[in-house]
């Protein structure tokens, strides 16, 4: 668990993502302020997600067939796994943006490769991708045995990186010339400050969102809940901390050195220029990316499309179906546009706050943690999450009503130009008002079945004293 999260905040966008609330306008103290409190949402929720799927042994997309039903838990695994494919493209386009620059350094013809292009990218943007998307294919192919392997070695590599880096930075600009305040202009009051330290708490909460969502996918093999409580400890709040204190003393090292602040990793050992920097950092950030890729953006779909159709469809080909797919979409035409972003991304990340708060009030307030999880696997009418027809009709009301005020949230402010901040906040508006409504429909027409603690078919996971 500690690795899974490692291989989540180690990643270039991790690293642009802690260096960039440093530059909007508070203090540092709020900064880390904002960090601490972001992250420990992050990981309370983590928690009520990870309970579920450790208890029963199953899944994201397996666990809401108990919410949704057994057919209509497909529709909360196609909207994840539609995230996952275009994050993965996304991902693996930034990871070859890092080989490319080794390639750039130690093979000068590489540069000829510059100038043809196909669909938008050029010659060797191609075989950066391609030889990036045929190594993650192949560790996912390994399983998951592989995969763990990878990332516990992946997340302590980044660390000791990122630690030489820094020293490196500290100690060319002169430990007197580091400074933790990043940010420009004016200095803000007090007050008016509060308004930007709760949109960076929403953002640290909406950029680990869509691996919180499906934490059920890595928790269900952990050994018991409270080890994985000790886990999302570990990694969340100490190991983000850790991490973001680095990635400052690096941007903030920056500025001396090379005369202006840069925040992104990749950029910041291409102006070292020394080949041994371009090599290992370009390496090293290569592997990150594919660390976070392939736990947050691989994985989830894989499970994701298997739910679809189990019999057809297996666990590796649905990995692959979204590996195949992120190339279909070709993110490097789209990912440099705000406007594609905001209506393709921007649509489908709102709606994972509405599925995060259908399966929190189905779990804990409704199911009140207990799961029948043989009924999960049926498709016989008298089961127990067989609802109408397979669909359970609250969960999909929810969601589309929900749904819709959280992807407008995200949306119209700032296509619109009015209340832009309100955007920052559309996972908690989702995931606030899937929660209430979902709880009040089941109250009003309940469709979730009453399971009794003493049936032995029923897994309760408010017992005490129970692994």
């Amino acid at each position: 668990m500690f690795a899974f999260w490692m291989s989540d905040v180690h990643s270039v966008g991790g690293y642009v993502t802690a260096g960039s609330l440093f530059a909007l306008g508070i203090a540092s103290w709020q900064v880390l302020v904002a960090l601490v409190v972001g992250i420990l949402i992050v990981q309370v929720f983590a928690n009520l997600v990870a309970k579920p799927s450790q208890r029963t042994g199953v899944p994201y997309p397996v666990i809401n067939r108990a919410v949704f039903g057994v057919l209509g838990a497909n529709v909360p695994a196609i909207i994840r796994g539609l995230i996952a494919m275009a994050w993965y493209g996304v991902q693996t386009f930034l990871a070859a943006q890092s080989l490319n620059i080794v390639f750039l350094k130690f093979i000068p013809g590489a540069a000829a490769l510059l100038e043809p292009s196909f669909l938008g990218l050029n010659a060797l943007g191609w075989i950066s991708y391609a030889v990036l998307w045929v190594a993650q294919g192949a560790l996912f192919w390994m399983g998951m045995d592989a995969i763990r392997k990878f990332i516990d070695w992946a997340g302590p590599a980044v660390y000791v990186v990122m630690i030489a880096l820094a020293v490196y930075l500290v100690a060319t600009a002169g430990i007197g010339n580091i400074s933790l305040t990043l940010s420009v202009g004016a200095p803000m009051s007090f007050g008016a400050s509060i308004p930007v330290m709760l949109s960076a708490i929403a953002l640290v909460v909406s950029y680990f969102s869509s691996p919180m969502l499906n934490f059920g996918d890595f928790s269900r093999y952990g050994r018991s809940f409270a080890a994985v409580k000790r886990g999302n400890m570990l990694g969340l709040p100490v190991n983000f901390l850790f991490f973001s204190i680095l990635t400052v003393l690096c941007a903030s090292a920056t500025v001396p050195v090379f005369g202006k602040l840069i925040t992104d990793p990749i950029e910041t050992v291409q102006a070292i220029g020394a080949p041994f920097a371009i090599l290992l950092g370009g390496l090293t950030f290569v592997t990150a990316t594919v660390g976070i890729n392939i736990v947050a953006n691989f994985i989830s779909p894989a499970f994701d499309f298997s739910n679809v159709s189990p019999r057809r469809i297996s666990w590796r080909m649905g990995g692959m179906i979204a590996a195949v797919g992120s190339v279909l979409l070709t993110p490097w035409n789209w990912y440099g546009n705000d406007q594609a972003i905001l209506y393709t991304l921007g649509v489908l990340g709102a709606l994972i706050g509405p599925l995060f708060g259908i399966l929190i009030a189905g779990y804990y307030i409704v199911g009140k943690q207990r799961v029948a999880v043989d009924d999960m696997y049926s498709k016989d009418p008298a089961g127990r999450y067989w609802y109408r027809k397979g669909f359970n009709p609250n969960a999909i009301w929810t969601l589309v009503t929900t749904g819709a005020v959280s992807v407008a949230s995200a949306v119209l402010p700032p296509a619109l130009g009015v209340v832009p901040w309100l955007s920052s906040y559309s996972w908690f508006i989702g995931c606030g008002l899937g929660l209430v409504v979902f709880w009040a429909l089941e109250r009003r027409s309940p469709a979730m079945p009453l399971l009794d603690a003493d049936d032995p078919t029923v897994d309760d996971g408010a017992a005490l004293g129970r692994a």
